[in-house]
């Protein structure tokens, strides 16, 4: 502190100001904004998989026989809730293309799962499975928001500290924070729309 032993009062609230506008706070501030993007979609993920078992029950009853469509719901369900992740999983590419690709089987199974019910005039009047439907189709639109703003937050992040004077800042003081990945289509096909057979 001895450089500043005979500075200026007013000087030194200069340099505070120059500090505090220079964007030395934005990389941290970035990297929680990405960590709350990555937690809302987490939220969401788990209100579709609160919804799949009363889903599951419902369509079970007008269903018996598509047994096999209700078992790759309830395992997709299963193996997409046993991945574990947290902030954490931001600094792991790798897991974080499982937990993607799991999310992903989940949806396809519920859209198998929507079109058997197409087959059920009584299941589609079925309030509780409307009621069921209409939220769950509200969720994966949270879904797609919440995953929109996480690769919103990403982008943010990743621009700050590969660009001036971010990219400095980051060097000098953030060095441990890396660049993250963003969502990425897990499926081969996800360009091409799905194809409904009756």
């Amino acid at each position: 502190m001895r450089v500043f032993k005979g500075a200026k009062p007013w000087l030194l609230v200069l340099l505070a100001s120059l500090l505090a506008g220079c964007g030395i706070n934005n990389i941290p501030n970035y990297d929680e904004q990405v960590k709350a993007a990555w937690g809302q979609v987490q939220n969401q993920y788990q209100r579709r998989a609160d919804l799949i078992p009363n889903l599951v029950e419902t369509v079970k009853g007008y269903a018996r026989h598509e047994q096999e469509t209700l078992t790759a719901v309830i395992e997709a369900r299963a193996k997409a809730t046993s991945i574990q992740v947290d902030a954490s999983t931001l600094d792991d590419p790798e897991k974080l293309r499982q937990f993607q690709a799991a999310q992903s089987q989940l949806s396809g199974a519920l859209s198998r799962l929507m079109v058997v019910s197409e087959r059920y005039p009584d299941l589609k009047a079925n309030q509780n499975f409307l009621a069921l439907q209409s939220q769950l189709e509200g969720t994966e639109n949270r879904i797609a928001v919440a995953r929109k703003d996480f690769i919103a937050a990403v982008q943010r992040y990743n621009t700050e500290i590969r660009t001036f004077p971010g990219r400095i800042w980051h060097s000098v003081m953030y060095s441990d924070l890396p660049l993250r990945e963003s969502f990425e289509a897990t499926s081969a096909d996800a360009d091409k729309a799905p194809e409904v057979k009756f």
